[in-house]
């Protein structure tokens, strides 16, 4: 018995060792002497008083028994043990000769297999095993949930039951070469539906290295796949036309660059900006705007190959690449259709609204070789259309980089340009042509540049515009030309006033700019007749309530309103009634060529009496000949402004000039 390999011990009934052998020493960490002086229960907690009885009561009859119970050490670490009891007798006295084996890895065992089976059958994850023959063994539940087939409906059948087909044979020469295969495939439902999922399969082989098992995990992931289907959607495509967004663009550009590139082909990307949307946008609302945008997509889309790329970039912008376009004149035939398009009525519910739009076209590898430049020359074309009047698309030249550069230069120098006084205030006079008398000048500002000299208004304003530098530049003219009228009105006329140009801009950017104005005059002690907003037809046109809110207050402040250039634009005599409009101004084109029973003289006659009529003033500008002054003189208009009398000039010569108020 010192031999054997499990615990042996000899058992009175009373609980106490007569007999142990050398491998329960070993187990339980006692001496021989020691484990001899204990008891059943000092090795044994489970058997103590009446359950030892108990025990050896049945022992007694059944003289054999088997049961699984805990040992303690000598330093109190309990283990599991499978004891084998036997009862024998021995000159009347009954023994109990109980071997006792050490199973704690067989519990280990036991219990790992307890684990993987909780696992295997309440994962979420499918589980299949397959025998040698790649026939399936057996499933978990989460097989049967996600395909819909049950245990005995794919027992004994090929793993590849729910193969859609699709499965590629690099994965089946996978999973045959090395046993194992890791990606993401389709396959078929019990119903018949496809669903994405994530697939793992493992082999296990025998000893001699052949397959023995086949092992497959895999999840459903089909809805993961419409999320990310959506995320990929929304990262890429406009939600409200649907097209390519900004990144998508990039992307498609990029490629198609190099497609262009690798095939030595023409590219032609167009840069288009839709005219006025932002007073439709204004006007009719956002939902509104929102639905002009839907339809002009679907217009562009219309216009263009099914292998163009239309995206939006945003607000009004969208693009077209126009891949192998060929001839230029492919470009300038796509262009001319979406011009057209473009300019039929949108239908937006009720309402009736019309736009126009502006392209710009540059070709790759002609006006640039990378997707950077390309970029920047058809914007830049499409800028060089909206300047030359809307509704046109325009091909991208040299001079426009060059010019864009200069507009880029001249930007940055502008905004250093107030705050380091490089700004001053010409005059230019406004005389009434009864009397010849000088009551009135028109402000107009100049840039003398450091290092450029003097810049053209013509050039500066529409960047100043742009980039929204308009608005302090027209409150320092305001300031200036306020305060140049308290002098005057104190050296040459009591009611000497001077007309002021205000940017459409500023009526958009600066709703409340003119209450500072009117608490300038306040301060100044001026009244609002003093002063006199000159306006653009253009502004009559596209106002919206805070444009009109902003000239009925300066009419209650007192102060005139002028209409410049009149006759340019899209007249209506419905605006000089409703704004209360002081002045029309004649513009310098009907002027120029002014000549008794010409055009021009019916249309400046036909201007002064309605303007008459409506109880408005009229100024023309450009007078430059005597002649052009005794034919409006003698057709009743009643001030002048042109190089006749003087050309602009500094407040100073001003003042010397006509400091008697008249010329």
């Amino acid at each position: 018995m010192d031999q054997m390999q499990d615990s042996a011990f000899l058992i009175t009934e009373n609980a106490g060792f007569v007999y142990i052998n050398h491998q329960s020493c070993k187990a339980l960490g006692y001496s021989h002497q020691e484990l001899l002086q204990l008891s059943v229960s000092d090795v044994d907690p489970c058997f103590t008083g009446h359950i030892w009885a108990e025990h050896w009561a049945e022992l007694k009859v059944k003289r054999s028994n088997k049961l699984e119970t805990v040992h303690k050490t000598r330093d109190g670490r309990l283990f599991p043990v499978e004891v084998v009891a036997n009862y024998f007798e021995y000159a009347n006295v009954g023994y109990n000769l109980a071997i006792a084996r050490d199973i704690s890895e067989r519990k280990r065992i036991e219990e790992a297999l307890q684990q993987a089976a909780l696992i295997y059958q309440n994962s979420s994850e499918a589980m299949l095993l397959a025998d040698a023959n790649d026939s399936i063994l057996t499933i978990n539940s989460a097989f049967t949930a996600i395909t819909g087939y049950q245990l005995e409906e794919v027992v004994g059948k090929h793993i590849g039951i729910l193969n859609t087909g699709s499965h590629s044979e690099a994965m089946w020469q996978a999973i045959h070469d090395s046993g194992r295969w890791q990606g993401e495939i389709w396959d078929k439902r019990k119903n018949g539906e496809l669903f994405a999922k994530w697939l793992t399969v493992n082999t296990i082989f025998d000893a001699k290295q052949l397959m023995h098992r086949r092992i497959a995990l895999f999840s459903d992931i089909t809805e993961k796949k419409k999320a990310e289907g959506v995320i990929w959607q929304q990262a890429n495509f406009d939600p409200l036309t649907q097209l390519p967004n900004r990144r998508m663009f990039h992307d498609r550009l990029s490629n198609d660059i190099k497609k262009a590139k690798r095939e030595h082909k023409r590219l032609a990307l167009f840069f288009i900006d839709l005219d006025l949307f932002k007073e439709v946008n204004d006007t009719l609302g956002h939902d509104m705007g929102d639905q002009l945008l839907q339809i002009a997509a679907q217009r562009i889309v219309g216009s263009v190959r099914e292998t163009d790329t239309v995206a939006r970039l945003g607000g009004d912008e969208f693009t077209v690449i126009l891949g192998d376009i060929g001839d230029p004149s492919n470009a300038e035939r796509i262009a001319g259709t979406l011009l057209q398009k473009m300019t039929e009525c949108f239908e937006l519910g009720n309402e009736i609204a019309y736009i126009s739009t502006s392209i710009g076209i540059a070709f790759y590898p002609d006006d640039a070789d990378d997707l950077k430049s390309l970029l920047k020359h058809a914007d830049q074309a499409m800028y060089a259309a909206k300047r030359q009047g809307r509704n046109q698309y325009c091909f991208f030249i040299p001079t426009m980089q060059e010019a864009a550069q200069t507009r880029l230069r001249l930007s940055n120098d502008l905004r250093l340009a107030l705050a380091d006084d490089q700004f001053y205030l010409c005059y230019q006079p406004i005389v009434d042509l009864s009397n010849n008398s000088i009551r009135k000048a028109e402000a107009l500002i100049r840039w003398q540049h450091p290092s450029r000299g003097l810049i053209s208004p013509a050039e500066f304003i529409p960047i100043a515009e742009e980039t929204g530098l308009i608005s302090s530049i027209g409150n320092w003219i305001f300031q200036e030309a306020a305060e140049q009228t308290s002098r005057w009105r104190e050296s040459i006329h009591e009611q000497f006033q001077i007309s002021i140009n205000k940017s459409p801009v500023q009526f958009r950017n600066e709703r409340d700019s003119h209450r500072d104005w009117l608490n300038r005059l306040h301060t100044l002690k001026l009244p609002g007749q003093s002063v006199v907003i000159e306006i653009t037809e253009g502004l009559l046109l596209d106002a919206n309530n805070s444009v009109a809110e902003q000239l009925l207050s300066f009419r209650d402040a007192g102060i005139q309103v002028s209409l410049d250039d009149f006759g340019t634009g899209y007249s209506s005599l419905s605006y000089l009634k409703k704004f209360d409009i002081d002045y029309l101004k004649i513009d310098q084109s009907f002027v120029r060529n002014l000549a008794a029973g010409s055009d021009d003289m019916a249309l400046c006659e036909a201007i002064i009496v309605m303007a008459h009529k409506l109880g408005i003033k009229v100024i023309a500008e450009g007078i430059e000949t005597v002649s052009q002054r005794e034919l409006l003189t003698a057709a009743g208009c009643d001030f002048g402004q042109g190089y006749l009398f003087a050309k602009p000039l500094p407040a100073a010569e001003f003042e010397r000039l006509f400091a008697d108020c008249t010329l």
